[in-house]
């Protein structure tokens, strides 16, 4: 099953989510050196509203001129983001170029899951999204531990730099790879036109309902966890995203055919009961060993439902219209994360005071998606959903 076509698009997808994901933590002090702290929740927000408001054109080009292209193009934009960042100083060319960076993540995993699901037999889905998602997670993990490390010792335009050349290497593996869609086109201006049935994929209602709510914790984490570090004395601001992407790669090592085994509701709930618990304690306590905790628990949870949700919109979808589906599944993502950054953010308004009630409300989102879950599987009773 896991062909030399799985590896190189793990292998692009590791470099493509190290490259992003080094620059977050330090972000926010690059920001408030401009004079730009009072925004520090657009770092994430204005970066995950690009990423949604593409996905429709993600979904539909995935769908008619293909896979590769569009991951291709995802991994350029993230290149050539990057290498402005030093050349900007000036807080609104800095949300500028967020914005523009946010086209990377709302193309290419778009494309990216559509891929595996042409390469995968059904009932392996959930493994093959586990195992891609061990490599994703990698990248997420490393990638802020080492841009923080280049940044304490470099400084940090050499991160900047760092971070393009990681999307570059990403773009040169993907021109190795083999298209997967039989039916392609060749690229035409009037496909960029959107109609209403392409923005949204009715099918992954549920999905939709369900990605929105646990979402939301990571833009809260995206935003406050580098200021939460500072507070407890962690010098490494990338340290608490390194744990738990680790403790999501154990997860996934260890659960990555559960859902194919159990169906998707029941390893989301248990999923959703995690995800509440974690940022819970991070809401209650704020010491070192509750931080780390919470970090794990964070992990276990993401490490379960990012391949679990990915495998249910594949389920649910219409061949033809898979990247559509998937396009939906991701707007969802990036709206969850977006709004919790933005929120967390404005609420947050650099009063340490005021971080754990973004934990709590983060909290109470995660049981909703509980509630919604137990009353799916008591209603539809499907083998993976």
């Amino acid at each position: 099953m896991y062909n030399l076509q799985f590896w190189l698009l793990c292998l692009s997808n590791f470099l493509f989510s190290a490259s992003f994901q080094m620059m977050i933590p330090e972000l926010p002090d690059y920001l408030t050196a401009m004079g730009g702290q009072p925004y520090i929740g657009l770092i994430i927000a204005l970066f995950t509203f690009t990423a949604g408001l593409s996905r429709p054109f993600s979904g539909k080009l995935t769908d008619t001129i293909g896979r590769v292209p569009v991951m291709a193009f995802g991994s350029l934009v993230c290149c050539v983001a990057s290498l402005f960042y030093p050349f900007v100083h000036v807080v609104w060319g800095f949300l500028l170029l967020r914005f523009l960076h946010g086209f990377s993540t709302g193309t290419k995993p778009t494309a990216t899951a559509a891929y595996v699901a042409d390469i995968i037999p059904e009932n392996r889905r959930g493994e093959a999204a586990g195992m891609l998602g061990i490599f994703t997670a990698t990248g997420m993990s490393l990638g802020p531990a080492i841009g923080s490390y280049l940044t304490m010792s470099m400084g940090i335009n050499p991160m900047f730099f760092v971070s393009s050349a990681f999307a570059l290497l990403s773009i040169l593996i993907l021109l190795n790879m083999k298209e997967t869609l039989v039916q392609k086109e060749r690229f035409r201006f009037s496909m960029l036109k959107i109609s209403r049935s392409d923005l949204f994929e009715p099918r992954v209602l549920n999905v939709f309902l369900v990605m929105f709510a646990v979402s939301f914790s990571s833009g809260v984490i995206l935003t406050l966890i580098p200021d939460v570090s500072k507070t407890l004395g962690i010098h490494n601001k990338g340290l608490f995203f390194t744990v738990y992407t680790i403790a999501s790669l154990v997860i996934r090592v260890f659960a990555s055919k559960s859902s194919d085994v159990y169906g998707r509701v029941p390893v989301m709930i248990v999923s959703s009961i995690l995800l509440a618990l974690g940022m819970g304690i991070l809401g209650v306590s704020q010491s070192i060993w509750s931080f780390w905790t919470a970090a794990i628990l964070f992990g276990f949870s993401w490490g379960l439902n990012t391949p679990t949700l990915t495998a249910w919109t594949i389920d649910l979808s219409h061949p033809d219209y898979r990247g559509r589906a998937l396009a939906t599944m991701y707007i969802a993502l990036e709206a969850g994360i977006g709004v919790g950054a933005w929120w967390s953010g404005w609420w947050y308004g650099g009063k340490l005071a005021n971080i754990p009630v973004a934990f709590y409300v983060s909290s109470v989102l995660a049981l909703a998606s509980l509630g919604y879950l137990l009353w799916w599987k008591r209603t539809h009773r499907t083998v993976v959903g």
